[in-house]
């Protein structure tokens, strides 16, 4: 015999989430599955926030890392000095000052950065939590319960409320 499942909302209380073990059998503990979704979707908002800054970070490291000083480059005081007739002369002006030994590296048509082992296993291991937490609260979607379903859209919603300022573009 086989069972088939009803493809319309339904508000039973007795709803499995993720287990046959995981069933609420009265309302407290619908009511702490619900919060535990509600949590789960903040915590999903905020990962997606850290990720997104995270790459601003390392996108930072990766613009600090245009300026190379290249040993044995002739300052720009020592040309000056030998050159009477020279006025001006083009000189790189940071916060340290006058940069007279610096190389501007000029950055690639690419948007694509270079594989780094600093940046690369946590972005994968970052992306792979945030599509687990996804794909779980996905499932809690599906079973089809009003009560899971609010509780993933109340947790988008606050989670959205306290970092949604961080994430430029809508996710799911």
């Amino acid at each position: 015999m086989t069972m088939l499942m009803a493809m319309v909302f339904q508000t039973d209380i007795h709803t499995p989430l993720y287990a046959n073990s995981w069933t609420p059998s009265q309302a407290g503990t619908y009511a702490g599955t619900c919060i535990f979704l509600i949590a789960l979707t903040v915590i999903a908002r905020l990962l997606v926030a850290f990720r997104i800054r995270q790459e601003r970070i390392w996108s930072d490291k990766d613009a600090q890392r245009r300026y190379v000083v290249v040993n044995g480059k002739e300052p720009v005081s020592e040309r000056l000095s030998r050159d009477p007739d020279a006025k001006s002369m083009n000189m790189m002006l940071s916060e340290n000052g006058v940069e007279e030994k610096v190389f501007v590296v000029q950055k690639r048509h690419s948007s694509v950065q270079p594989w780094r082992f600093s940046v690369d296993p946590v972005r994968a291991a970052m992306d792979t939590v945030i599509v687990g937490v996804g794909y779980l609260l996905m499932l809690a979607v599906m079973t089809m319960n009003v009560g899971y379903f609010m509780s993933v859209l109340g947790g988008t919603f606050l989670g959205s409320l306290l970092v949604g300022r961080y994430c430029p573009l809508p996710s799911h």
